[in-house]
């Protein structure tokens, strides 16, 4: 599909506790959580039908910083494809659709969005706020920090193999015993 059929945003503002998302009731459906979005008019850019979706479903003025990802998924039978875009909280605005809104959490709003397409822009609109930002998310911070204890694991395991040369072992003894806190003369 060459052509966006829809406009939708990923909106955030940001908190002492780290960046909240905007999410809106579904249309026609109790509890199901999703990003604003709507048809593109004739004559109206993707952006330009985020934004009107934003101020439309969830009475939420809002500031694009740029475009996300297009993701093509089937709507009542039909294949749409629609453009994300990144957007900054600019103030209220009054709805016209009488939905719910949330403002949650990164962790929150993985966890209500029931489209993994929908996740993966999440997951991308994150990682931009956190570079432009400098703060690095929590899963990331672990991701890390996994990556070097598995690192240390496997060097660990690669100094306990046995080497053909003495002049290795010895040098591999002094890093095992190094790292146990003990000195060892040779």
């Amino acid at each position: 599909m060459s052509r966006s059929t829809h406009g939708g945003a990923v909106v955030f503002k940001l908190t002492g506790e780290g960046p909240r998302y905007l999410l809106v009731e579904a249309s026609g459906t109790r509890d199901r959580w999703v990003f604003p979005k709507g048809h593109v008019e004739d004559g109206e850019t993707a952006a330009a039908t985020a934004l009107r979706e934003v101020t439309e479903e969830a009475g939420v003025r809002a500031r694009p910083i740029r475009r996300l990802r297009r993701v093509e998924q089937k709507q009542e039978g039909d294949w749409i494809s629609i453009v994300y875009f990144l957007m900054a909280y600019a103030g209220r605005a009054t709805p016209l659709d009488k939905r719910r809104i949330r403002w949650l959490t990164y962790d929150e709003a993985i966890e209500a969005l029931d489209l993994e397409k929908s996740r993966r822009v999440l997951r991308s609109a994150d990682r931009m706020i956190s570079r432009a930002t400098g703060e690095e998310p929590l899963q990331h911070r672990i991701r890390r920090a996994a990556a070097r204890f598995a690192e240390w694991l496997v060097l660990g395991a690669l100094a306990l193999i046995p080497s053909r040369g003495s002049r290795r072992k010895s040098r591999v003894r002094r890093l095992v015993s190094g790292s146990r806190g003990q000195t060892r003369k040779n």
